[in-house]
C-alpha cells in the first residue's frame, strides 16, 4: 500500500555465482551510478546502487535465504498485472528493464507480501483470488479527506512453488489474514489476522498449524518481521487512545478499512511478551527492519514533513535512541530489508522514475555501521 504518499502507500499495507555486476558491487569505490541515484548524504551508508525495476509500482522486496533471489509485488502493466501480483528475479543477473520476472502468483484477484520458505524453493504470500478473480476495488477518495487503507476480507495466505503453482493454504478463517513473514530460523511464520474481530499478530509454523495470538491490543498491529537470530520481532502500531480515535478507528475497521497516518514501531520477544515502544515520533513510522546485528531498526517515516511526504529511510537503536536519517530523497523512499549476510539493502523509492509516480526498486551495498 503506497505513492508520492497516495500512490505509494498503496502498495503496503510491507531474498551465486561471481558475474561482472556482482565484482562491480563489491568494489570498494563508489560506482559512476551513485552519482545519479545516491545524494551526498547517502553516500554514507549507501553505495554501488543498482535500479531493478523500470515502471509500475513495484515494494514489498524480501531475500530468498541464499540471498540470490528477491520476491517482490509489483503492478506494472508491462507484466500484464492490472494490480498487485508476486514475482521473483536474480538481482544480479536478470535484466528487468527488457524482460519480465517469473510471476509466482496466479495472475488473479490482488497479492500482497510474499517470503521465501526455506530452502528457496518456495514462497508464501497474501492473496485475494478465492474471493474474487478481479482485482478488489481501491477506496474512492472520501468526503471527510481521511487517507485510508483496504483491509480485503478475501485475503488468505497460500504457500507456491517457483513456477507458481499452489501448494497450500494456510489460512480459511473468515476476514483479513496477510502481511506474513517467515523467521531466519525457518521454523515461524507472523502475520496479521482480523479474525478476533481487531488486526492483530499470530505466528504459526511454516506448514500452517501452532496459530498463536501474540498482539491484543485494540489498534492494527502489522508488518510485522522476525530478528536474525529469530528472537524478536518488530512491528508498526497504531493505538487509538481517545474516545473519538477508538470510535474513528472502529468505525472505519467495520467499513474494511484502516487510516495509516498515525502509526509507530514497537518491538517484543518473538512470543508478543515484553513489549516496548521504540518510536514516538508522531506521523507515519512504518516498514521497520532489523539491522543484521539486531540492535537497530531501520524504517521509514514521514515524522519531518509536513505535508506527509517525502518519506526517507531512517534507523534507531533498539531502545528508542539514536536516530538517524539514511535517505534524503525527495519523493519516496520505504520497505528497506537487509540482505541475510548483512552486505547488501533493497527498498523502494520514488527516485529516477522521469517524474512519474513509478516506486521501483533499488539494491545498494550497505557500508553503515
Amino acid at each position: 500500500m503506497r505513492q508520492i504518499f497516495v500512490a505509494m502507500l498503496l502498495l503496503s499495507f510491507a531474498c551465486s555465482p561471481k558475474t561482472e555486476v556482482q565484482t562491480e558491487l563489491e568494489s570498494n569505490a563508489h560506482s559512476a551510478s551513485d552519482s545519479l541515484l545516491l545524494t551526498p548524504e547517502e553516500m554514507k551508508y549507501l553505495k554501488n546502487i543498482k535500479q531493478i525495476t523500470f515502471g509500475g509500482n513495484n515494494a514489498e522486496a524480501y531475500w530468498s535465504f541464499d540471498d540470490s533471489m528477491l520476491v517482490f509485488q509489483s503492478d506494472y502493466s508491462g507484466w500484464g498485472s492490472d494490480c498487485d501480483q508476486i514475482f521473483y528475479t536474480n538481482w544480479r543477473e536478470d535484466d528487468l528493464k527488457n524482460n519480465a520476472p517469473q510471476r509466482l502468483s496466479t495472475g488473479l484477484g490482488r497479492t500482497t507480501c510474499s517470503y521465501f520458505l526455506p530452502g528457496d524453493k518456495t514462497i508464501v504470500y497474501g492473496s485475494t483470488h478465492l474471493g474474487d478473480e478481479n482485482c478488489p476495488p481501491v477506496p474512492e477518495r472520501r468526503e471527510d479527506g481521511k487517507y485510508v487503507w483496504p483491509i480485503y476480507d478475501s485475503f488468505d495466505i497460500f504457500t507456491a512453488d517457483q513456477q507458481g503453482n499452489i501448494i497450500s493454504q494456510l489460512t480459511d478463517t473468515p476476514g483479513y489474514d496477510a502481511e506474513a513473514t517467515v523467521s531466519p530460523k525457518g521454523d515461524k511464520i507472523i502475520f496479521t489476522s482480523i479474525r478476533t474481530g481487531d488486526l492483530e499478530l499470530y505466528t504459526m509454523n511454516i506448514d500452517g498449524s501452532d496459530v498463536k495470538q501474540i498482539t491484543s491490543d485494540l489498534g492494527y498491529d502489522g508488518g510485522a518481521f522476525f530478528s536474525p537470530d529469530g528472537s524478536k520481532i518488530i512491528w508498526r502500531a497504531s493505538r487509538p487512545q481517545t474516545e473519538e480515535e477508538i470510535k474513528e478507528y472502529k468505525d472505519l475497521l467495520n467499513e474494511g478499512l484502516v487510516m495509516p497516518t498515525s502509526m509507530e514501531l514497537y518491538v517484543a520477544n518473538a512470543d508478543g511478551s515484553d513489549v516496548k515502544k521504540i518510536t514516538d515520533l508522531g506521523k507515519a513510522n512504518w516498514a521497520p527492519f532489523f539491522h543484521p546485528s539486531g540492535e537497530k531498526i531501520i524504517f521509514a517515516s514521514n515524522h519531518e514533513t509536513e505535508r506527509g511526504y517525502p518519506f526517507n529511510l531512517f534507523m534507531i537503536n533498539l531502545d528508542g535512541t539514536g536516530l538517524t536519517r539514511i535517505t534524503h530523497d525527495g519523493t519516496f523512499d520505504a520497505f528497506p530489508v537487509f540482505s541475510n549476510d548483512g552486505k547488501y539493502l533493497v527498498f523502494s523509492s520514488n527516485r529516477n522514475n522521469g517524474g512519474t509516480r513509478d516506486t521501483n526498486l533499488f539494491v545498494a551495498e550497505w557500508i553503515g555501521d
